[in-house]
């Protein structure tokens, strides 16, 4: 099986490499220390199996199988037991590995994975993860599911990359997007673009010092091009 990869830390993806090696049936094609590039490299390769850490800096394990399209077989490689329920929600995860990984364990997952048939891929059209607009609903296209989301709950959208995180005040989503395609969907009224990666609630702002706001725990920086058009928009006494 070829497989990837992806953990934020180099001494875990070199342990789960080494395990790989002492497996004929495993052929590792690349390692990752984050899941956009790994996102990056699926869009252009096929694999037969990842290996996931859950914990990384502002892109998990779950965002990343909530964003890519028809995923491999997956097996979870985490320190953290806690997960493991919400793990099975997925279809395509096939085993939780708690590290450190003991061998047995890890060949015990391998012919797990190997008993699972690969899935056949469909043949879809590409379409744009966020889809369209109505009234104080916004849609978004996760892995062929679309997602409703309270566009009043929004209160952060960030770019990353090639993609953009919508943070909501109940879970964060990240979807194929550009800023400019979500910006003119969500009402002037209450949202504002404050810089070239950021567009906020306004509603949402709890304090405002020099150059930056504060939404939540987020600190967000306001570009000076952009400040006037926030202090406009602000009930100021």
């Amino acid at each position: 099986m070829n497989c990837i990869i992806i953990d934020d830390e180099a001494t875990a993806r070199a342990i789960i490499s080494q395990l790989c090696t002492n497996e004929s049936s495993l052929n590792v094609l690349e390692e990752f220390p984050n899941a956009i590039q790994a996102i990056k490299y699926l869009n252009q390769h096929e694999v037969d199996l990842i290996f996931l850490d859950i914990h990384m800096p502002d892109f998990t394990g779950f965002d990343f199988i909530e964003t890519i399209k028809n995923p491999p077989k997956i097996i979870l490689t985490t320190s953290d037991p806690n997960f493991a329920i919400q793990a099975f929600e997925y279809d395509c995860i096939v085993d939780y590995l708690v590290k450190p990984i003991i061998p047995e364990r890890f060949l015990k997952a391998i012919i797990k994975a190997q008993a699972i048939p690969n899935k056949v891929k469909e043949d879809i059209g590409a379409s744009d993860e966020v889809e369209t607009s109505s009234g104080n609903d916004l849609y978004i296209n996760i892995d062929r599911r679309l997602i409703k989301i309270d566009i009043p709950t929004i209160y952060l959208i960030e770019a990353k990359g090639d993609y953009i995180q919508i943070k909501t005040e109940t879970k964060n989503y990240t979807v194929h997007s550009t800023m400019k395609k979500i910006e003119d969907k969500l009402p002037d009224s209450i949202f504002l673009k404050i810089h070239r990666s950021y567009i906020i609630n306004v509603e949402k702002i709890i304090d405002i010092e020099d150059n930056s706001v504060l939404i939540k725990k987020d600190v967000i920086p306001v570009s000076r091009s952009n400040r006037p058009k926030l202090m406009k928009r602000l009930n100021l006494l």
